[in-house]
């Protein structure tokens, strides 16, 4: 389609360019929740929430955590403790213990990373991150 014959709708919008902008796109598309789809209201709807997306991908993006304080979170989240995590990894607790604590180069397996995932559902993406192990003394 040559410039000309794109047609031009009402939906106006803008770059967001700082929080101010963002702060005004949230309160755009709160007002506008629920806008039936391709109507000019919905149409704005999906720009604006297409636009908060991006922006907070490059200015709001979280860390992948640290594999081992996600699995701490986690077990807490689930009421697991160091023997229950045991017997889901098939490992005795002192091993877990040495995981947890980053002590003597207990590293996490790939066939332990594969059932973290299972067990607790933490994704591959944070278990994979690689971790600094604690100094021995």
């Amino acid at each position: 389609m040559r410039a000309a014959e794109i047609p031009q709708t009402d939906v106006v919008v803008h770059p967001l360019r700082s929080e101010a902008d963002y702060d005004e796109a949230i309160e755009t598309i709160e007002a506008l929740w629920g806008a039936p789809p391709g109507t000019k209201d919905g149409d704005r709807l999906d720009v604006l929430m297409d636009l908060v997306e991006v922006y907070e991908n490059k200015r709001h993006a979280i860390a992948v955590p640290d594999p081992i304080e996600a699995i701490k979170i986690r077990m807490e989240d689930l009421g697991m403790n160091q023997s229950d995590m045991a017997k889901a990894l098939g490992v005795n607790s002192g091993r877990i213990s040495e995981i947890l604590n980053k002590a003597n180069n207990r590293k996490l397996t790939l066939p332990m990373i594969r059932k973290l995932n299972e067990v607790l559902g933490l994704s591959y993406e944070c278990l994979c991150q690689p971790y600094e192990m604690r100094r021995s003394t």
